[in-house]
């Protein structure tokens, strides 16, 4: 999910000693320029000085993926005009390998390459659409969401060599980032990282400063804001925020692992072109796409969301795989372990408020409850969590969305697990400072032996935990977990028009809404006749859009008489490869689903019961 420094400067240091003689200290390192004041066509130019490459050929890589998106990006789709030089100005022969590669011929005597970047946020291809806290913007004079990765890129074997950045801004101009400058004018800002992974976990945003500064503890945060009406600015959301990272600090221990953070947040008037909102979290900040909206909700949303990214300076910042801490930006290994990065930060985002008082106990119960309602009613709860983690990228893609619902139930029944076994000495946030130390965020543990080292860390009890619910299929003792803590646990059913046992997914190729590959058709949707992979195109004569297919086939569905005639019009792909139109009738019917369960505090709940649900709930 983040990528972290491992090597350092010991790679270059090794390359430095061992051609002293060829290269000076300007050629142990990358010397990059993002250029926001040279726009053309609404590109931005990016100039590479090459650090000393000892080969006949190299090849330069943009990423497919990046850390935290769990999605194919291909970041090298974005660039035109590719060309390499020697220090003598002339050109180099290079050879475009795919989408996201080049290889430079005569590499040794590479001395710069250049070309243009066309930005994520406004790209007129479906294909090429990425979720905006992943992506980049370009709008001159205006704003500029730099995403580092979606610029700069690196060379075979040297992910490690440090870079020089330098972002030639217009004036007036601030550049927001949790980065540390080595020099600032007016027109320039320059920054030192310490290796490819470094820098694109650095994101940096450009625009008119709207900023507001507040200190949680010893770590200074800044709230850096861009919304193009003016009607959301960041002090009342850094105010908003900053009870909440007390709190964290608080149930962290009393300290926090960062010096500085920046939340970069960008407020759009409209939807952007992925029709979603949210952020993307990286070790030091996190970068948000969020609507305008009424200020209690917006409110409710920013410190939610906020919440949950700031947590992630815990994991994967200190603890985090090798797939991680050495992330292959072109060929990606998916960890098995998106319960503990994503599942348990999520557990804590929500706890932390419970735990702290921000949150009434009952509010508290009523967040579980979404979180066993959806992850029952839109997932697969037999699948392995392990299994979808490692395959998050190809089978399991639909099933992504669970580690933020059954992810933190895994957290939550870890912790009473944990609590329970230690009399109420010991939780999951006693765990994760353990690992921290164990690990650290300079040493990365390896997939195959964690469960074995929490066991070691704890009891063999929460080894066979994992075994059974985490890496096998058996859904999570939920009412027992419950009862534990004197709370009573009762599933509840309700009645609903069906729209086939299917959850729509968006294809960005086709622009249109399609029933999974993996879907599992209930009897409606089978006597209707869709089959996997139909594209969803109208419902009762209506076309089905992005922005109302939560009406047609959610709310409004539900309005449906039981019993009347209802027609959809499918996009069929036969085996020519065509697809044709097909109209499939039915009538409406009913099922029964699992709605959101029943949670209430026991009145007679045990004195042991009463004990370890105040030592969880803190009251």
């Amino acid at each position: 999910m983040i990528s972290l420094n491992k090597s350092l400067l010991l790679l270059c240091l090794g390359i430095s000693f061992s051609f002293s003689s060829l290269a000076d200290e300007a050629n142990s390192k990358y010397a990059v320029t993002i250029h926001l004041t040279e726009i053309k066509d609404d590109k931005v130019k990016v100039t590479l000085q090459a650090p000393a490459i000892f080969q006949d050929e190299i090849v330069y890589n943009m990423p497919k993926m990046v850390p935290g998106t769990y999605a194919i990006s291909d970041f090298g789709k974005f660039l035109t005009q590719f060309e390499a030089f020697d220090r003598n100005g002339n050109t180099l022969k290079v050879e475009r390998l795919d989408v996201n590669r080049w290889k430079i011929l005569n590499a040794k005597t590479l001395h710069q390459l250049t070309y243009w970047v066309d930005d994520s946020f406004d790209t007129p291809r479906q294909e090429d659409i990425i979720f905006e806290p992943a992506g980049t913007n370009i709008q001159e004079n205006e704003n500029f969401l730099l995403n580092t990765y979606g610029f700069v890129g690196y060379f075979d074997g040297m992910k490690q060599v440090p870079f020089e950045l330098t972002v030639q801004k217009p004036e007036g101009f601030y550049g927001s980032t949790s980065l540390q400058a080595i020099s600032s004018t007016k027109t320039s800002d320059k920054f030192s990282v310490t290796n490819y992974m470094q820098l694109a976990d650095s994101p940096l945003m450009y625009n008119m400063p709207d900023t507001t500064v507040v200190f949680v503890g010893n770590t200074e945060v800044l709230v850096s804001l861009y919304n193009p009406t003016g009607n959301v600015t960041s002090k009342p959301i850094a105010a908003n925020v900053q009870d909440i990272l007390q709190a964290q600090r608080t149930y962290l221990g009393g300290t926090l692992p960062v010096e500085k953070y920046a939340f970069l947040i960008y407020v759009s008037e409209e939807k952007g072109k992925s029709g979603g909102f949210g952020a993307l979290e990286h070790s030091y900040s996190s970068v948000y796409f969020l609507p305008e909206m009424p200020s209690e909700k917006f409110s409710a949303q920013i410190r939610d969301i906020a919440s949950h990214e700031f947590f992630h300076i815990v994991t994967p910042l200190s603890i985090h795989s090798e797939e991680i801490g050495d992330f292959d930006f072109i060929n990606p290994k998916m960890s098995k372990h998106l319960w503990l990065y994503e599942g348990v930060t999520e557990y804590f985002a929500s706890h932390v408020q419970a735990f702290e008082k921000l949150m009434p106990v009952q509010d508290y119960l009523e967040r579980l409850k979404e979180y066993i309602y959806t992850s029952r009613r839109h997932y697969n709860d037999t699948l392995p969590f392990t299994e979808m983690s490692s395959h998050v990228l190809t089978k399991y893609a639909r099933e992504y969305g669970n580690v933020y619902q059954k992810g933190a139930l895994i957290g939550m029944v870890l912790d009473i697990r944990l609590r329970e076994l230690s009399g109420g000495m010991y939780g999951l946030r006693d765990l994760l400072q353990d690992l921290s130390t164990t690990y650290g965020k300079d040493h990365a543990f390896k997939d195959e032996e964690l469960f074995d080292q929490i066991a070691a860390l704890t009891a063999p009890e929460i080894r066979e935990f994992f075994t059974r619910y985490v890496e096998g299929n058996e859904p999570l003792p939920l009412q027992e977990t419950f009862l534990k803590v004197g709370i009573s646990y009762k599933p509840a059913l309700k009645t609903v028009n069906t729209i086939g046992g299917f959850i729509p997914s968006y294809d960005t190729a086709s622009g249109t809404f399609k029933i999974p590959e993996t879907a599992s058709l209930d009897h409606f949707g089978i006597t209707v006749g869709f089959k996997p992979g139909d594209q969803l195109l109208a419902v009762n004569g209506t076309s089905i859009t992005k922005e109302n297919i939560h009406q047609l086939l959610g709310a409004g569905f539900q309005k449906e008489i039981p019993g009347n005639s209802i027609s959809f019009v499918v996009g069929r792909k036969y085996k020519s490869g065509n697809v044709k139109e097909r109209k499939l009738r039915g009538k409406v019917t009913t099922v029964d689903r699992e709605d959101k369960p029943v949670l209430m505090l026991l009145d007679n709940a045990t004195d042991k019961q009463v004990t370890l649900r105040n030592t969880w709930l803190n009251i």
